[in-house]
């Protein structure tokens, strides 16, 4: 991803701890929970934490300066 490193990018996803258990093609969480997925590190992580693969979570009340979101929108 271009945008790899710059922030933690929130996801929709709620995070489920064994992700292995979810399909290996877009793989879907819980509908309810307490922390939301963040993907692809920070500007101020390490490098091996700067990949898309890369996957934490939080509740999604926290904030910080090396959090942010990524609009998209279905092509019609």
């Amino acid at each position: 991803s271009d945008l790899s490193g710059n922030v933690w990018e929130w996801v929709w996803d709620w995070y489920q701890s064994n992700y292995e258990a979810l399909p290996a093609t877009d793989p879907i969480g819980p509908t309810t929970g307490a922390s939301r997925v963040l993907r692809g590190g920070a500007w101020d992580d390490t490098a091996a934490d700067a990949r898309v693969a890369q996957r934490s979570y939080l509740t999604p009340t926290f904030r910080d300066y090396n959090l942010g979101f990524r609009i998209v929108r279905s092509n019609p």
